[in-house]
């Protein structure tokens, strides 16, 4: 969709949309036109762009005072009348304003396209809406069996009204979401559906790429993504496509599609209430569909469908916003309570509030838990308040589950009869994990680890926003918090050996365990890494294992006793072969990693200066018999510095890494034959040679092809556009810098994506520099 269209035209058919038109057609409407790209099937439909909602506020009068109260309302999220009372001013000035004339024409004109008295969908796509950070799920309206002229404008008006009601409210602010809200609107054939649901593509409870996770309905799709029913819940394995589990849900009833537009309830007998609602080939075509969703976007995904006639459709898809942390063993837990779906991993405790309605959340106190028959977005602003969240109906789909998710609240969802088994005041441990309420408290030490705190988001920033991730290279925790508070995207390289150094004080790591005195070391260790996880919240955490080479371990106290004296320590006795011939400093990195991991699931390991496959299992092996190797969730990364990682990483791949992080002086030092340290042939050490580039480029390759993380730890890319540039081509998942490189790489890189984004606009490519 060219520049001109989008100036003078307010419509555009799905089928012409992509990804970069997001900002046009809002992440809903994009989304559809990927899908369509992708060969795959998708009702008929166009979507009014978000230009057609601000030229009817001008039109009307109203865009400027628009601004100004939602301004007001994002600062009084906390004080709910006065919340209530701006919304419905702001929802006022739109009905005011309405559908402008220019644009009604356009909206009708693509309306009676799809054919006459076309039964439609009208779906909110506001700016914003189903992209990586931010879910939206249900916040803004859908309208279903929409029928004529006035009523398809009447929805679009509707549609317009939700940015501003206070739930969509709240969920901006707690986003960190400022700028002004606008909308465009999806405008589908209706798929009268048999049955209907949601495909995740990696287990949202439990993080299991391998997995897809179906969620399954009689009639609309609505009863599963709003938690009226109990879904059926089915997990398919990725590579073999066989059913691995099913739970059968209760439904007793079901929506269809009525006459006059409308939805009318069926009540359903005990036997099709608890009846399954999937044979295996539906799964199995349900599954393809996802799969091919994921592979055409490159991350995990959450796909509505739809069966009608036999034929499954996709009507939704969004990147699944999160993927959390299990939940802890550390409580002091009576027997279980109750029992239902995991749909929000962590464990919380606390008093129960029952609540029956939103309009209860006012007897909701801080850290409560809240329990009730089923929420939908009207009890955001209590969910944000609560330490854990427990519904009886619903799926892990449903907008509880899908907020809660992305608060960070512990969820159980499906859990029958909790508002009957639990009462006020009772205090209870919500395993988010597991999907069990409890009766009893979390122990001190799971207390300390901070697991009933709901984490805050992490900063927006005022910045450019890329699809490239912007890490940071840490050593030390000193400056954790304030680097935390830029806008950055986690940690992509946390160096060992300054935090390792300090908690030696200078004694070799076979002196100290000599002596008995290894817990001091690993103790320390625990604190300096937890503090980093804990500044970086939710955002990842890349841990390089210690990469001494033996003349820096031989300068420690009685390093002389257990080093040996090497001529060219640089490609000598280093990382992950001095690991598997003297893993004794090994072991202990791993114990204080799985320590940090009880609390900051957000850490993660990187294996230094792989050469070969046989040394690389053999670490991994004493992944797999530590204590970290049991958690999980752990993501195993590799260095990228040897040149042989361009032949073996499809191996390493196959012994389970999913992340690749090119260290690229080593690399470069090593591809041209140039001490990286070496001031006689500095001229020589050049990141941008086109031997060096190719290797990259292989490397990431690969990496795209297997679907895993790559990433690049060096400064080249803040400092050299061209290099940047390279990379984004390339497709690297992301670049780790120095701090204060950060928000010089991202402009980078943010240019270096728009010339991309600009030259497949026009169809050519664009001269460099």
């Amino acid at each position: 969709m060219s520049a001109e269209t989008r100036v003078s035209d307010y419509v555009a058919d799905i089928s012409t949309l992509r990804l970069a038109d997001a900002e046009e057609a809002g992440g809903k409407g994009a989304n559809m036109g990927e899908l369509v790209a992708a060969g795959l099937p998708v009702p008929a439909g166009f979507v009014l762009l978000r230009g057609g909602y601000l030229a009817s506020m001008r039109a009307g009068g109203v865009d400027a005072e628009l601004a100004a109260l939602h301004r007001e309302a994002l600062a009084s999220v906390d004080d709910g009348a006065r919340l209530s009372e701006l919304c419905g001013r702001m929802q006022h000035l739109v009905a005011k304003a309405g559908v402008g004339e220019d644009v009604r024409g356009q909206l009708l004109s693509a309306y009676r396209r799809l054919g006459a008295d076309c039964v439609v969908a009208v779906r909110s796509s506001a700016t914003g809406e189903d992209g990586r950070d931010a879910s939206f799920a249900g916040m803004n309206r859908t309208l279903t069996n929409v029928t004529g002229d006035d009523a398809v404008v009447d929805a679009v008006g509707q549609c317009w009204a939700s940015l501003f009601s206070p739930r969509v409210i709240a969920y901006r602010a707690s986003r960190g979401f400022t700028a002004d809200p606008a909308m465009a609107v999806v405008v589908q054939q209706m798929i009268a559906s048999e049955r209907a649901g949601v495909a995740f593509t990696t287990d949202p409870s439990t993080g299991e790429s391998g997995h897809i996770v179906i969620e399954a309905a009689l009639g609309l799709g609505e009863v599963v993504v709003s938690g009226k029913v109990q879904p059926d819940t089915y997990v398919v394995d990725k590579k073999t496509l066989q059913v691995v589990d099913v739970k059968v849900g209760h439904q007793a009833f079901k929506i269809e599609r009525g006459g006059q537009g409308r939805d009318v309830i069926v009540e359903l007998d005990p036997a099709q209430a608890d009846a399954r609602v999937l044979d295996d080939a539906s799964l199995r075509r349900i599954a393809e569909l996802a799969i091919a969703v994921e592979a055409h976007h490159g991350c995990p995904q959450d796909v509505e469908w739809a069966i009608a006639a036999g034929k499954t459709w996709l009507v939704q898809a969004r990147p699944i916003t999160t993927l959390g942390a299990t939940a802890s063993d550390d409580s002091k837990a009576g027997g279980v309570l109750v029992r239902g779906l995991p749909a929000a991993p962590g464990s919380a405790s606390g008093r129960v509030r029952v609540l029956h309605s939103p309009d209860e959340g006012g007897r909701l106190l801080d850290g409560e838990i809240l329990v009730a028959p089923m929420t939908n977005p009207d009890w955001l602003p209590a969910i944000r308040r609560a330490a854990a969240l427990v519904t009886e109906t619903g799926g892990m789909t449903c907008h509880a589950a899908i907020v809660a998710r992305e608060l960070r609240v512990p969820c159980v969802v499906g859990a029958r009869d909790a508002t009957t088994v639990l009462h006020d005041g009772q205090t209870v441990i919500v395993d988010g994990g597991r999907g069990s309420v409890s009766a009893g408290a979390l122990g001190p030490q799971a207390r300390a680890a901070g697991l009933s705190v709901v984490e805050p988001p992490a900063p927006s920033g005022g910045g450019e926003t890329t699809g490239t991730k912007i890490y940071v290279n840490l050593a030390m925790p000193d400056t954790a918090e304030a680097v935390a508070a830029q806008d950055v995207d986690g940690v992509g390289l946390l160096r060992a050996e300054f935090m390792l150094t300090q908690a030696l004080s200078g004694r070799h790591p076979r002196d100290l365990i000599a002596h008995g005195e290894q817990a001091h070391l690993v103790d320390a260790m625990v604190e300096s890494v937890g503090r980093i996880a804990s500044a970086f919240g939710t955002r990842p955490v890349v841990y390089r294992a210690t990469d001494f080479r033996s003349n820096e371990f031989r300068g420690l106290r009685g390093g002389a006793a257990y080093e040996p004296v090497e001529h060219n320590p640089m490609i000598g006795y280093r990382g992950c072969y001095r690991y598997i011939t003297d893993p004794h400093l090994f072991a202990l990195e791993l114990e204080a990693l799985a320590r940090v991991r009880e609390r900051n699931p957000n850490v993660h390991l990187m294996i230094p200066f792989v050469r070969t496959r046989w040394e690389l299992e053999a670490c991994l092996s004493l992944v797999d018999r530590s204590p970290l190797g049991a958690q999980r969730g752990l993501h195993r990364w590799v260095m990228a510095e040897v040149p042989s990682v361009m032949y073996w990483l499809p191996e390493y791949i196959g012994l389970g890494v999913d992340g690749v992080s090119i260290g690229s002086n080593d690399l470069t030092q090593l591809i041209l034959g140039v001490d990286r340290d070496s001031d006689i042939c500095a001229e020589l050490f050049d990141e941008s040679d086109g031997s060096v580039l190719d290797a990259l480029a292989r490397i990431v390759a690969i990496a795209r092809k297997h679907r895993i993380t790559s990433s690049l730890c060096g400064q080249a890319p803040s400092t050299n556009p061209s290099f940047a540039e390279h990379l984004v081509r390339m497709g690297i998942t992301s670049v780790s810098v120095n701090p204060d490189a950060a928000a010089a790489t991202r402009r980078t890189v943010a240019a270096a994506e728009r010339r991309l984004l600009l030259e497949a606009a026009l169809g050519r490519p664009h001269p460099a520099g």
